[in-house]
């Protein structure tokens, strides 16, 4: 059996189970990565809740940690639900949609693009499945190491319709044809931007990000500014005891309406930081936020 085989079988055992198993076990594995403190999840998470929320206690933190590890074990074995459940199923997880989705759906009616941000909030896989049964999505992505797991990450994220696309030239073009024929394009906002091919195509500022500079992509506000889009920022809420997910939804008009391109990733970061600071503990802090350093700076893991 290959690697592709291997875990599509692994995904489609977990999707054998209800949700509030499946979120059982995968809080169980994150609680492991809490209690064993010499892997690297941990570590990360740790420095990042140090670094963003120095005012709380050592104990308030670490009950984050734990939280966050939890959440994110979750957000890995959920993959096989999404990914391998009927559409129809998947979709009825939603229990609360967002209030704000009329205002959505009217500027997708306007034919002038639009840019829905999803950052590594919640179940961005589950939000990314929602919209793009509901609107013209276009994703984009960055491929996996493991080739195998790209193959199922691209099927799982584009079988509501979504458009799954790789970052690189190509991808950059799909995404301006999506956003000239009036489309929704959507985007993981705070990956780090490093010296690679993925800041050759997107660009790269580095803007605050609960205080500290994180490298941070300029497309979402170059395409932005260039054409006029409007821009939402999105997440799903885990809710409690595998019970589904909940909606939210905010315009983000100060990303298409800043003087400067600069000011616009700034206020990118802070919508995605407001976003994050009400619901921290769904947060992926075990990701290398802050690993790509301003010229001068050390180190921060």
């Amino acid at each position: 059996m290959n690697r592709l085989s291997f875990m599509s079988s692994l995904l489609r055992l977990i999707a054998a189970l209800p949700l509030s198993w499946v979120h059982r076990l995968g809080a169980f594995s994150g609680w492991l990565l809490w209690r064993i403190p010499s892997n690297r999840s941990r570590q990360i998470a740790e420095r990042n809740l140090a670094l963003c929320f120095p005012e709380r206690s050592d104990t308030e933190r670490n009950r984050l940690l734990r939280q966050s590890l939890m959440e994110a074990g979750k957000g890995f074995l959920e993959l096989g639900p999404l990914w391998f459940w009927h559409s129809a199923r998947v979709l009825g997880l939603i229990r609360e949609s967002a209030a704000s989705e009329a205002a959505l759906a009217a500027a997708v009616d306007r034919k002038q693009g639009v840019m829905l941000i999803t950052p590594h909030l919640g179940s961005w896989e589950m939000a990314g499945l929602y919209y793009s049964s509901r609107y013209p999505l276009t994703i984009l992505y960055r491929p996996s190491r493991l080739a195998e797991f790209d193959v199922l990450s691209r099927q799982g994220r584009g079988r509501m319709g979504g458009q799954a696309v790789a970052t690189g030239t190509q991808g950059l073009r799909a995404l301006l044809k999506a956003l000239q024929q009036g489309k929704v394009l959507g985007i993981l906002p705070d990956q780090d931007i490093g010296s690679d091919d993925g800041e050759v195509v997107t660009g790269r500022v580095f803007a605050p990000f609960f205080g500290i500079a994180a490298s941070t992509m300029t497309l979402v506000s170059r395409l932005a500014q260039k054409t006029g889009a409007e821009v939402f920022l999105t997440w799903a809420e885990r809710l409690p005891h595998g019970q589904g997910y909940a909606l939210h939804l905010r315009a983000l008009p100060e990303v298409t309406e800043a003087a400067t391109l600069e000011e616009s990733v700034v206020a990118l970061n802070q919508g995605i930081e407001a976003a994050v600071r009400t619901l921290p503990g769904q947060y992926l802090w075990a990701y290398r936020r802050f690993r790509t350093r301003p010229p001068g700076e050390s180190r921060i893991y």
